[in-house]
């Protein structure tokens, strides 16, 4: 692609002695091939008092991540517009409640919003009628759930992600993701996270170690071209 390998939201943190450390992991990006995208725990709780800094937002919805997680609904929208348009599989994961069983905590925060509709898909960003939904328990929406089974199924290899939050869920389904062997791809505009210093050192860690981060623009291209590639075949 055509940006910079270091061309994202985190260059105004990292130092010349941390990208001179880094250089080994420098590499041509891409979107690998038979895509899918995946969209990380979109739920209502995160958007709840609307686009709102996050300081002041959590005082009553504890679990939002205000503006932050506003600002990356219109680039989503895009997004999805772009892979169903291209006939991409689009998947998506969202908390489980359907067990009554004390299901413990994905992460160690304590405080978080208890709503009925917490975990619903953000209207937004809802899913189309052929997507699918995968709930879960733990940070990571591969543990425990049928996602593997149905990206296999699906004829799957490659992933393209947005969601949130950066460190948190979004990071272990990367991980997750990387370690069962698909290639994956951030969309930088599209994933949030409750402060940018989480959001910028943690896309900067996953660019180098387990995913290549693309900005919207170039993810779109990459979408329009396989369009025209369906046409023309």
């Amino acid at each position: 692609m055509n940006s910079d390998f270091e061309d994202h939201c985190w260059s105004d943190l990292m130092d010349a002695e941390t990208l001179q450390i880094y250089g080994a992991y420098r590499r041509e990006v891409f979107v690998g091939p038979r895509p899918a995208v995946l969209m990380i725990d979109v739920y209502q709780a995160s958007y709840d008092g609307g686009q709102q800094p996050v300081a002041d937002v959590i005082r009553e919805h504890p679990s939002s991540c205000g503006e932050r997680a506003w600002a990356m609904v219109e680039p989503a929208k895009q997004l999805l517009k772009a892979a169903r348009r291209a006939g991409l599989p689009v998947l998506y994961s969202t908390g489980d409640t359907r067990s009554q069983a004390d299901r413990g905590r994905p992460t160690n925060r304590q405080v978080m919003t208890d709503t009925d509709n917490a975990y619903d898909i953000l209207p937004e960003l809802a899913p189309a009628p052929d997507d699918l939904i995968v709930y879960k328990q733990r940070a990571s929406c591969f543990y425990g759930t049928p996602l593997l089974s149905h990206l296999t199924s699906l004829g799957v290899s490659s992933l393209i992600v947005g969601g949130g939050t950066t460190s948190g869920c979004l990071r272990a389904g990367v991980q997750d993701a990387k370690a069962n062997g698909f290639h994956v791809t951030i969309v930088e505009e599209c994933c949030y996270d409750r402060t940018p210093i989480n959001h910028k050192v943690n896309l900067f860690d996953m660019h180098h170690k387990y995913a290549d981060v693309m900005h919207l623009k170039d993810m779109l291209a990459h979408l329009d071209g396989l369009v025209e590639m369906r046409k023309a075949g």
